[in-house]
Order: C-alpha cells, then structure tokens, then sequence
C-alpha cells in the first residue's frame, strides 16, 4: 500500500505509483491483472534508488581531506569506477566505468569518495558529456589541485535497445583540466595508466 506522505521534491509516492499505473496502460497492458498490481510500487522503490544522487552534494564527499602525505604530489588515479546512470533523453539505462586521476596540490582525499562523486552524479538522469564535466569540475573545484582527469566509457541501451539498435558500441568522453589539459606528457601518463585496463 503507497504511502501517501512518502513525499519527494513535492510529488506524493500515491502519485507516483499511479503515473506509472498510466504507463502501463499507455502502453496496452492491464495494470490491474496479478502480475502487474505490485510494478507501480516496485517502479517507484527502483526510482528511490536510481536517483538518489539527487539528494546527495557531490562536493561534501571532497571536503574532508589529508595533508599528512609526506609531499606526495604525483599522480593519483582511481579507474574502472562502475556505474549505472539515465539517459535524460529516453530514461533509458547508462552502464559504465568512469576513471579518475588528479595531481594533489598538499592534500589529498580517501579513494572511496571519488567513487562517490561518480556515483553521485551517476544517479540522476544524465548525458554522459555532462556527467564526465560535472565529475572534473567538482574535483578541480574542492580540491584545487594541479590537474584533473576524468575519462568515462560507457554503453547507452536508448541506442541498442531501441532506434538504430546498435549493440557493442560505447561512447567515450574525457575532461582534462589544468596539468591534464596543459601538459601532453601529464596528459599522456594518465591515459598509459587507464589504458592498461581496457578490453
């Protein structure tokens, strides 16, 4: 039974479960027949769950930091971040890895909140050119360090479930900021530890 004060950004979780009642029917199916009359309340969970980077601040994973590095001030790089995001064109799912890396400027951050950037951003509704911005931008901007690199690879099913239908395909898109972006040999080393791990 939806609750109805399960309220998310204004909308009640009763409005919810019947937008998705609407769908079904839209789409030639009885949402009233026994397998079908638990989807509006299953859709909506998966919602809660697919979406939650809506309610979490992406910069406040960035803020606690560690200068006790001894000067380390070399690359660091987190790749082969896995993730699941939303094509905001056709809702349709987003599967996979983004990769990391950043020159510490006499700080640096634990590995596990840079996977909680991504994820952060992943789970909204998305383009992938986008989500690799906001992921170098929220890096380059907490942290201030001498460079960032984020490069994201991923497959999106609104193409190879629907339209041309083209499976085995992903897209790749990179943001390079300070060092990254003005240095060809910082450049360069980041790709050589990320391409390491490519199939």
């Amino acid at each position: 039974m939806a609750n109805p004060d399960d309220q998310r950004n204004g909308v009640g979780r009763d409005e919810a479960e019947a937008a998705v009642r609407t769908l079904l029917r839209w789409a030639g199916d009885d949402p009233s027949r026994e397998g079908l009359l638990d989807t509006p309340k299953r859709v909506a969970d998966a919602y809660g769950d697919w979406f939650s980077g809506y309610a979490e601040d992406p910069r406040a994973y960035l803020e606690r930091t560690f200068e006790e590095v001894c000067g380390y001030d070399e690359m660091i790089v987190l790749r082969d971040i896995q993730f699941e995001s939303h094509c905001e064109h056709h809702m349709a799912p987003i599967i996979g890895r983004a990769h990391v890396g950043y020159l510490p400027d006499g700080k640096v951050v634990g590995i596990s909140k840079l996977a909680r950037v991504v994820e952060a951003y992943a789970r909204r509704f998305q383009v992938q050119e986008k989500m690799t911005a906001q992921i170098a931008a929220v890096i380059q901007d907490v942290l201030r360090p001498r460079g960032v690199g984020v490069v994201v690879e991923a497959s999106h099913e609104c193409m190879t479930t629907r339209g041309v239908h083209k499976r085995g395909v992903s897209m790749v898109t990179s943001k390079m900021l300070g060092g990254f972006r003005d240095d060809a040999r910082t450049r360069q080393e980041f790709l050589r530890f990320i391409g390491d791990r490519r199939g």
